[in-house]
This record gives structure tokens, C-alpha cells and sequence, in this order.
């Protein structure tokens, strides 16, 4: 759910960008960033889900591989208490969505809007979307 309201501020971002560096075919551009977004993010929520398997059937012995027959869920208790559980659990939670986000921050810098690498660049023109998203509502509220 997250990821889905992230995608579709992205979205705004790069329409935004796009439009402000006319080029054309703007809602190509939206739609490519919004694609490897999810792209990347599927992808990251893979390679995660693998990790985690591998942590929790390293830790778990007989009582975690059930066979296909049997009812009832795998062991997946151990391991994951404490702060470390804690910080896999964000590392798991975040880290696809601040890497599909960086991927689609580095396409609009390199092919939208042609700048050069820089931490002032890649996250430019955020601030100014969320400024326009808080004007959106203010316009509405006000008929």
C-alpha cells in the first residue's frame, strides 16, 4: 500500500519534470517512470523475500520444511526479536521503495531533464510537487 501511494506521487514528480523541461510525449515518460518503479520494487521484494527465507530455514531445522500434505503453517518463530528484528524488518519494508524511487530519480535526471548527477539534482523539484499537491487542496476547500 505504501509503495502505492509512493508510485503515484512519482508519478506527479516525473510529469511534473517533464513538463517543466518540455519534452514531448510527457505521458510516456510517466509511464515509464511509474513501470520501473514497480519493475525495480518487484524486483527488490524478490531478492528480500529470498533473504528472508534463507535466514528463517538456516535458523529452523525439521520443524520449519512441513511436508505438502501436512495442515498447519511453518515454524517462524526465533531469530527475529529484539532491535536487529526490528531492523530487518524496515530494511525489508523500505529498501524497495527508496531503490525503485532512486532508479526512477536517475532517469529523470539523466533523460528528462539532462542535468548533471548531484544530490541537489536527483531530488529536485520535490519539494515545489509537494507545494502544488498542498495548493491542489487548498483550491478545492476553497469553492
Amino acid at each position: 500500500m505504501i509503495g502505492g501511494i509512493v508510485m503515484i506521487l512519482v508519478a506527479l514528480w516525473i510529469y511534473q519534470a517533464a513538463m517543466k523541461a518540455k519534452v514531448s510525449n510527457v505521458m510516456m515518460w510517466v509511464a515509464m517512470g511509474a513501470i520501473v518503479f514497480f519493475a525495480v520494487q518487484l524486483g527488490f521484494i524478490n531478492i528480500n523475500l529470498y533473504i528472508l527465507e534463507s535466514i528463517r530455514s538456516s535458523e529452523g531445522g525439521s520443524d520449519y520444511e512441513r511436508s505438502l500434505v501436512s495442515i498447519g503453517d511453518r515454524k517462524n518463530e526465533g531469530g527475529f526479536q529484539g532491535f536487529g528484528g526490528i531492523l530487518l524488518s524496515l530494511y525489508l519494508e523500505l529498501m524497495p521503495l527508496i531503490v525503485g524511487f532512486l532508479a526512477v530519480a536517475l532517469i529523470r535526471i539523466k533523460f528528462i531533464t539532462k542535468e548533471t548527477l548531484s544530490f541537489g539534482h536527483l531530488f529536485g523539484d520535490l519539494k515545489e510537487m509537494f507545494q502544488s499537491i498542498k495548493q491542489s487542496f487548498k483550491a478545492s476547500a476553497e469553492k
